[in-house]
């Protein structure tokens, strides 16, 4: 294996790179804010909103609790999507509480990927249904053109009461449960959020719904005014399954073009093309810190993962760092920029996330929660290993002919 145990706080600074250790002062970090709000507001046209309370989640420890408990105090409605939503007991607590709510006379909609998940039992629908939860099905592949199979929404989206929402990486499935302390219990981000932003996340989940249902809104509808909760200036972009640029990929395009010091990515599935690679390469040459830290031993897609490793070569020489999470699966997806800027939400750093799928991401400008993700990195760095350059670069025969053999469907990972 073409790695080394690597403890982040041991790790050298490439040559001509800062480390970026020490917090920026307070108006050089409001100067950077400022300054990538008014791209992304301009570049994507969406205006960021002020007063929101995020809360980041670290695995189904915390994640499931939080989330079940606003379904359970619910009183108005329950709005909610996934592209995962599998089986085990996470499963069947999830079914019930959206039942529970709907027989309290609480509008409940559940929107499902009629691909990812296909796997949910219907003893489970059944009793959904029969509490009155409108379950609807985005695209399910026996009903569409082979064009818009290939498409699918990827979104993870809660919305209660139309207050408080819940998005990120995490399924509604037994893999996400548990605290990552082994390979069964996967790794992963979510952040529950107050404030205006929730209605960006809800028009993600309407703008979905719209699809597959007829109505679109009823008069549980409150179309509630939202006062400040907290200090977070939000972006909430959608990416779209279409064809041409997307919003996501401007969104990344951004983050990567604006950084100074330190960029972090997370991500479940990196399999970019050739101009975000050159992306991460030019940040790296202009000697800002670049860390991907991706899923290492435990992947759930293993061609994904080698679709990626056709490019490591080139990043290693750019200067780029690449970490392999070693305890298990890491789903999680966020990015963040010098200290000051986060991104954290559905979308992985691959051809289907920035191409094929609807995806939802929240750009945050804060640094506390930044902070408080980055800490969460440098966590996972300890428990990972960093690709040695002149190591990867020997790699086994086999191994390349594995990363050439994807090559042709990379675009569809």
């Amino acid at each position: 294996m073409a790695t080394a145990r690597e403890q982040p706080d041991c790790s050298p600074a490439l040559p001509g790179q800062r480390t970026g250790d020490g917090p920026p002062d307070a108006s050089r970090a409001a100067d950077r804010q400022r300054r990538i709000r008014r791209r992304l507001e301009r570049l994507i046209g969406i205006a960021a909103t002020e007063g929101n309370e995020l809360v980041p989640l670290r695995n189904g420890d915390e994640i499931f609790p939080a989330m079940l408990d606003s379904v359970r105090a619910a009183e108005h409605t329950v709005d909610m999507m996934t592209f995962v939503y599998w089986r085990g007991d996470i499963a069947r607590q999830f079914a019930e509480a959206l039942a529970e709510r709907a027989r309290a006379g609480v509008r409940v909609r559940l929107l499902l990927d009629g691909f990812g998940s296909r796997p949910i039992e219907q003893r489970l629908l059944d009793l959904m249904e029969r509490a009155g939860v409108a379950v609807a099905w985005f695209r399910k592949p026996a009903r569409l053109s082979p064009l818009k199979q290939n498409h699918r929404c990827h979104r993870k989206v809660l919305v209660v009461d139309e207050a408080t929402a819940f998005t990120g990486g995490v399924g509604i499935a037994e893999e996400w449960c548990g605290n990552a302390r082994n390979e069964h219990e996967w790794r992963d981000t979510h952040v529950r959020v107050r404030g205006p932003a929730v209605d960006g996340i809800a028009a993600a989940f309407a703008q979905n719904w719209a699809e597959c249902h007829d109505e679109l809104f009823d008069e549980r509808d409150r179309f509630i005014e939202h006062s400040a909760s907290g200090r977070s200036v939000v972006q909430v972009v959608r990416g779209s399954a279409s064809f041409g640029w997307q919003d996501m990929q401007t969104l990344l395009r951004v983050l990567l073009e604006s950084a100074e010091e330190r960029v972090r990515i997370a991500t479940a599935y990196f399999a970019p093309d050739a101009f975000f690679v050159g992306l991460l390469c030019a940040a790296a040459r202009r000697g800002v810190t670049v860390d991907i830290l991706l899923p290492g031993p435990h992947t759930d897609k293993r061609v994904c993962q080698l679709a990626g490793q056709q490019h490591y070569e080139e990043l290693l020489a750019c200067g780029v760092r690449i970490w392999q999470y070693q305890p298990t699966m890491m789903h999680a997806k966020v990015i963040t920029v010098d200290q000051v800027v986060s991104l954290v939400g559905s979308s992985n750093v691959n051809r289907r996330s920035l191409d094929h799928d609807e995806e939802v991401s929240l750009a945050v400008l804060d640094e506390s929660f930044t902070g408080e993700l980055d800490a969460h990195f440098e966590e996972d760095l300890a428990v990972s290993e960093l690709i040695r350059p002149g190591r990867w670069k020997r790699r086994p025969v086999a191994q390349r002919l594995l990363e050439g053999a994807v090559a042709p469907i990379r675009r569809f990972l």
